[in-house]
This record gives C-alpha cells, structure tokens and sequence, in this order.
C-alpha cells in the first residue's frame, strides 16, 4: 500500500493526527478467529491500574507495566502464536526481526472501555490490531483552552499504527463498546536515554 493510498482511508485527512495509520483488513477472518480462540484461552486478568482494576481483562508478553511500582518489568516470553503477527507487521513496516517487545492481548467485555491516556514512554512504535467488532478510537489533544479532536473507526482485523505526534502528543481512548471485542498490542521499546 502506497502512502497516497493509506492516506486516502481517512475520510477527513486534515483533522487526522500525523503519526496515525490505518489499514483494513490486514488479517483474514480465518486468523482472526484463531487468535481470538487463543486469546480466550489465556489466563487473561483484571487490568491492574495501581490500587485499581479495570473492567478489561488482559495478558502481557515480553515486559508489561507496573502501575504500583511504576516500572517495566519482564513478563512471559511471547508466543509463537503472536510472534507470526509481530514477525508479519515487522516485516510489512520495515523494522528489523525482534523490534516488537512487548504484546498486550485485551479482551472488552460488553460495556467496557478505556479512559483518556497515552502509552506509557518505555514504549516506542504502538500498533493495534482489532478483532470481533468495531469500535470507535477517539484522539484529543489540547489546543488553547479546548481539544481537537479525530475518531478512527477501527474495523475488525484492521491495523493503526501511533507514532511521532499521534503517539507522544495526542491522547486516545475508546468508549464503551456495544459488542465483545478483543484487541492485540504490539509495542516497539523507546530508546533509552
């Protein structure tokens, strides 16, 4: 896909974030039902959010987050079965084997969604791939005393990529979502300075 045709998938490019792609259908329906089925396989927790646990239910590979003790701390190793869809968005973006790190697989119940944030800095490169249902990804960011504001609707095995501004300047948060969804992380690590 050309950048003029990646481009051309937002209906409003002049609102959307820089740093923001999008491509649909990046997987079939076939692997997508597989990675759901692994997914609901895994001993999938609470989102832990320091004191706090969140209605999502998650599993991390390669690092994951401690919002008590505020650090990057190893997790499992990732799977095969997600290091093929890391292996294949490495290779389509360009980025050297083993560049993916970290993989967080969420499952969002009925009714459950995510607040305002960005990723954490210890990350880099954040890519998302959406599976069973569509849901509506909404950027904010501040702009004199209100925000602009741009909203992907992310399709089922569709795949957004957040760098540069869209990343580390834009937040993004996905409101309740009408029908169970599943989505899969895959996060570069930021260079440490």
């Amino acid at each position: 896909m050309t950048s003029a045709d990646q481009l051309s998938l937002f209906a409003d490019g002049a609102d959307r974030p820089v740093g923001l792609s999008y491509w649909p259908d990046f997987i079939g329906a076939d692997e997508e039902q597989r990675l759901i089925a692994q997914i609901e396989r895994l001993p999938l927790q609470p989102f832990q959010f320091g004191a706090y646990e969140g209605k999502r239910r998650v599993a991390s590979f390669g690092h994951r987050y401690d919002y008590s003790t505020r650090r990057l701390e190893d997790a499992e190793p990732i799977p095969d079965w997600l290091q093929a869809a890391a292996t294949r968005i490495e290779s389509s973006r360009g980025l050297p084997a083993g560049a993916i790190a970290h993989v967080l697989c969420t499952e969002y119940n009925t009714g459950v969604g995510i607040g305002w944030h960005r990723d954490k800095p210890h990350f880099d490169l954040v890519f998302g791939l959406s599976l069973a249902s569509a849901c509506r990804f909404r950027f904010r960011r501040k702009d004199g005393s209100s925000y602009r504001r741009y909203t992907l609707d992310a399709q089922p095995r569709s795949l957004y990529l957040m760098t540069g501004e869209a990343r580390h300047v834009w937040e993004h948060s996905i409101p309740v979502v009408e029908q169970p969804r599943y989505s899969i992380t895959f996060r570069t690590m930021a260079e440490r300075r």
